[in-house]
């Protein structure tokens, strides 16, 4: 019998098969039907807050065989590959910018599958469903694609941007001392003097794992994330009942970084583990110690790293400060189209330029390796 094949839209998670979608994620943790589902059911990625889930499921015969992440967004926070100039542009021209569609995870700068498919007609035939469902919006914009689906997407007629992160990567190492040794004298200099000022200030940090993980700890976990962001006079994307459903249905993937002094917790910092990779995602303090950041975002990060034998340690958008710690630039892409044949072309002009940019600037930070030359 011929095959039967349907691609339809859905604005939840609800009716889709969590294994069937998870066979198709590539074992990103981002890209787990228990993530996304999370960020949905918890409010936290809703129309409400201008992530309107659209995504696109393609079935063959009933089965899973393609889906991808969609959103429809009202505004561009939460999604770290920055277009407000776009906006601003159509806007002082009249035209409307939003709303938009995006192919992204949100609030994750992370690399990650968009297209999750079963084979190459499946990925094909989500970006092609992807390009027909933006004509209805001004644009698309897929942020984080691996290089095999950017390039796809450019071949289906979207415009690829480069952005930079900072990632750790393991060279075997079998000690922090190990990993140390590999940086030049001032920098494995600075570390030390960076790690020792914290316990000297009396704190100590421990690792918390999956059920080690109780409902008093996402508590306060919670409390030091949404702090950071009330102290930049914003709002957190994400709420607490997010953090406590992921903590119950995806414990394998969660590491809590908690830093106490006097016996009493002062702050913590949340990584997400995958197969080969330890992502770093949230932090926060009830109290400044300097330089606990350093330690509990990066340093025990790499440690945690290298104790599970991980290839390497994501630590998040943004930062030249990472450099100096051992994370090295990693060149990341997004594919783009616009509606409006004159902002594309005028988007495309700067893109151009942008990536030539990015290039230099690339450059000059391997430059300034922290590494033995």
């Amino acid at each position: 019998m011929p095959t039967t094949e349907r691609l339809r839209v859905a604005d939840s998670l609800a009716g889709v098969a969590a294994a069937q979608w998870n066979s198709l994620a590539g074992g990103n943790p981002f890209l787990r039907h228990e993530f996304l589902g999370a960020l949905i059911d918890t409010g936290c990625a809703s129309a409400r807050t201008g992530w309107q889930p659209q995504f696109l499921l393609l079935e063959r015969d009933g089965r899973l065989a393609g889906a991808m992440p969609l959103f429809v967004k009202s505004h561009s926070r939460g999604e770290y590959v920055f277009d407000w100039a776009w906006a601003d542009a159509y806007a002082r021209h009249g035209l409307e910018y939003y709303p938009k569609l995006l192919g992204a995870v949100p609030f994750t700068p992370v690399a990650g599958p968009r297209l999750l498919a079963a084979d190459a007609a499946a990925r094909g035939a989500l970006a092609t469903a992807a390009l027909a469902a933006a004509r209805e919006f001004s644009s698309l914009h897929v942020l984080f694609a691996p290089e095999e689906e950017a390039r796809l997407l450019e071949a289906c007629g979207m415009l690829l941007r480069r952005t930079v992160q900072f990632h750790w990567r393991n060279a075997g190492y079998a000690s922090f001392d190990e990993f140390l040794a590999r940086l030049s004298h001032q920098r494995r200099k600075n570390i030390r003097q960076e790690r020792r000022r914290v316990r000297e200030a009396g704190v100590t940090l421990r690792w918390l794992q999956g059920a080690q993980i109780g409902t008093r700890d996402w508590e306060f976990f919670h409390r030091c994330y949404a702090g950071t962001y009330a102290a930049h006079g914003s709002r957190p994307y994400l709420n607490l009942e997010f953090f406590l459903r992921i903590g119950a249905t995806m414990p394998e993937h969660v590491l809590l970084v908690v830093a106490e002094r006097r016996g009493a917790p002062i702050a913590a910092a949340l990584d997400v583990i995958g197969q080969d990779t330890l992502y770093g995602r949230y932090w926060g303090a009830l109290e400044h110690v300097p330089l606990l950041h350093f330690e509990a975002c990066y340093y025990q990060a790499i440690e945690f790293a290298i104790a599970r034998g991980l290839a390497r340690f994501e630590g998040g958008a943004q930062g030249e400060h990472k450099l100096f710690r051992g994370l090295m630039p990693v060149e990341t892409l997004s594919a783009h189209w616009l509606a409006h044949p004159r902002f594309a072309r005028a988007v495309e002009d700067y893109l151009a330029r942008e990536a030539q940019g990015i290039a230099q600037y690339v450059n000059e930070l391997n430059e300034h390796t922290p590494f033995k030359v």
